[in-house]
């Protein structure tokens, strides 16, 4: 059957092989082109983030250098404070005991006056001598309190499971002792158990307990509480209540601090530092101390141990 197409030639044939060859070869030399440019492309990229990394490790490195240094200044300025510490209270304890021999001289000389030459003495220096004798027996106190606070630093820990509600329950018959004719509601909580070292949690609650019954002189219907507060994580916490004179909120800073009063000594008597030597004990263990009252509706005192 006839047809209208051409058959190719040879040389015809060839022209469009070399044709085709020629148009891979250019496909192929783009396709190269093209991966190539794209492997610029990813080593630029690589070369920026590498860039980059480099001066977020300087800037690193940096931070790491002053985090070091202000750590070495943090360590000796600790252990400057501590010398510190250590030499005060080593003054302290040096001066507290320079001062017991003139006291107990000042304390003999005012009974030697008073035993046998009261009669020779107006009411003017009866007077005079009651109130040399009576500072001489509160300065003689607050000697007794500062030793103690200094002695808390240097006392060697022990540790052990210690019955609170029992100890607590000994420290109010100490006071009920001390003054039978008065009459306290007092409540501690049962099975009140800490972790602790039993000679220094002794004077917590003796101070703590102390203040209770001695700011609760004067109210009617005085009553004291020793229980468990709110739970917080790692920690037991326990509450010395009254509803004694209380204190202003306003006047609480350095409400643990030594010397710091809420209430003058024509008020209550006291030193000043029991509260202090309270925190400090507390601070030993590990825990936090704080307090909240109401002037005329009494205080409430709290400190927290490691939960056994």
């Amino acid at each position: 059957m006839a047809t209208n197409e051409h058959e190719p030639s040879r040389e015809e044939l060839e022209a469009r092989l070399e044709e085709a060859e020629s148009l891979i070869e250019a496909l192929r030399k783009h396709e190269v082109d093209a991966i190539l440019g794209g492997k610029d492309i990813a080593l630029v990229r690589l070369r920026e983030m590498e860039e980059e990394l480099q001066r977020r490790q300087h800037k690193i490195e940096h931070r790491n250098q002053q985090l070091e240094q202000a750590h070495h200044s943090l360590e000796s300025r600790s252990r400057e404070l501590e010398q510190a510490n250590d030499e005060l209270e080593a003054f302290t304890y040096s001066v507290s005991h320079d001062l017991r021999a003139p006291l107990r001289a000042l304390n003999g000389f005012s009974e030697i006056l008073e035993e046998d030459y009261a009669g020779s003495l107006d009411d003017e220096g009866r007077e005079y001598l009651k109130r040399i004798s009576g500072n001489a027996l509160r300065m003689n106190e607050l000697i007794d309190a500062m030793l103690r606070l200094t002695k808390i630093s240097r006392h060697e820990m022990r540790l052990e499971n210690i019955d609170l509600s029992a100890m607590a329950a000994e420290v109010i018959d100490e006071l009920r002792g001390s003054e039978p004719e008065r009459e306290v509601e007092v409540r501690i909580e049962p099975g009140l158990v800490a972790r602790a070292d039993p000679e220094l949690i002794k004077i917590v609650l003796t101070n703590l307990l102390g203040n209770a019954w001695k700011y609760t002189a004067g109210t009617s219907g005085p009553q004291i509480e020793f229980g468990r507060g709110p739970a917080q994580p790692g920690y037991e916490t326990f509450i010395v209540r009254d509803n004694g004179a209380g204190f202003d909120m306003e006047h609480t800073h350095g409400l643990f601090t030594p010397f710091r009063r809420l209430h003058s000594k024509e008020e209550f008597a006291g030193t000043g530092i029991g509260l202090a030597t309270v925190a400090r004990v507390i601070r030993r263990h590990g825990g936090r101390v704080g307090a909240e009252g109401e002037v005329g509706k009494g205080s409430a005192f709290r400190f927290t141990l490691p939960a056994t």
